[in-house]
């Protein structure tokens, strides 16, 4: 005699996805940028925050804009007024003060 078993999770009696089922959806990651000078500021916000972010989910990118400085107007574009800033779904972020645009521009 077969036992019923409640239908919980993907409807089938099981609480998780099959391997070979999770394999016909296509995982999509989302670009992240984050941008920062190199100040201790900014590099203690990049080791905390962007390198937390989960891989699966976020293609993250680190632009060091004292590197980069052809990056600066891109990072304007973006909304960012200060660094360091994770920008997410075209939306920024300002993680802590480490210097505005303007000071990153004059330094560049």
């Amino acid at each position: 005699m077969k036992s019923e078993r409640p239908t919980r999770g993907n409807g089938r009696g099981a609480l998780f996805v099959h391997p070979q089922e999770e394999s016909e959806h296509t995982i999509m990651t989302q670009k992240a940028i984050f941008y920062h000078a190199g100040c201790p500021v900014c590099v203690s916000a990049e080791q905390g925050l962007a390198q937390a972010l989960n891989p699966a989910a976020y293609d993250v990118e680190i632009v060091h804009l004292g590197e980069a400085p052809g990056r600066i107007a891109e990072a304007e574009a973006a909304g960012v007024q200060s660094v360091p800033a994770l920008v997410l779904g075209g939306r920024p972020y300002h993680i802590n003060f480490g210097a505005t645009l303007a000071d990153v521009k004059g330094a560049a």
